[in-house]
């Protein structure tokens, strides 16, 4: 008989949970208004994170986007369900712990490929009760995995030898990447690697 804990909850039928690159830890919904501007109960499956949230409203405003790069892309057409609108990104790279290229995404959200790395999991172990935490263990994949998102969103089946294609687009994307950003699992330093913007800090006093 499994054992059911009380802490917490599931992401299923996503694998895993927060913390890791599986869809159990990045993918979540998203729900917005905006009377006249969003259609009333349109729903999509289109993909877009957060990084596109700060140009698009920029853009929407008619605010001048600041002179360093972003990563983020305007994505109102998804949004506001253009028709025919399409993702602007060609992939989203995955990053976690420190600096490690975990994973990339096709720009629509269709295809995923996982990249060795070792990643927590709670598979096989007892899971929280009564306000205390499981603990996790570590697994790690060894070679890279395909998964088609549309049709496994579990992440279950690895397909990457039925699409020798799509894998080698998505390894292409996997060198822009370090390349860029670098990568600490392969040691790749990146040229492009830049400081998060801050703001200064201002104490007030009474």
């Amino acid at each position: 008989m499994a054992v059911l804990g009380n802490h917490a909850g599931s992401a299923k039928p996503l694998r895993e949970g927060k913390g890791t690159n599986w869809e159990g830890g990045t993918r979540e919904p998203c729900i917005m208004r905006w009377p006249g501007h969003i259609p009333a109960g349109a729903d999509s499956w289109d993909m877009f994170m957060t990084i596109d949230l700060f140009p698009t409203i920029a853009n929407l405003i008619g605010a001048k986007l600041p002179e360093h790069q972003l990563d983020g892309l305007d994505v109102w057409p998804i949004i506001s369900r253009l028709p025919g609108a399409k993702n602007p990104h060609s992939a989203y790279w995955f990053y976690y712990e420190v600096n490690q290229l975990q994973a990339v995404t096709s720009g629509d959200g269709r295809w995923k490929l996982q990249l060795p790395h070792t990643y927590r999991t709670m598979l096989g172990q007892r899971p929280g009760h009564d306000g205390v935490p499981g603990d996790y263990t570590s697994r790690k994949i060894g070679h890279a995995e395909l998964f088609d998102l549309t049709h496994d969103i579990g992440e279950t089946t690895d397909v990457a030898a039925q699409h020798p294609d799509i894998v080698k687009f998505l390894e292409a994307e996997v060198e822009k990447a370090r390349a860029d950003l670098g990568d600490a699992l392969t040691q790749r330093p990146g040229s492009g690697r830049r400081e998060p913007g801050r703001l200064n800090a201002v104490v007030a006093r009474n």
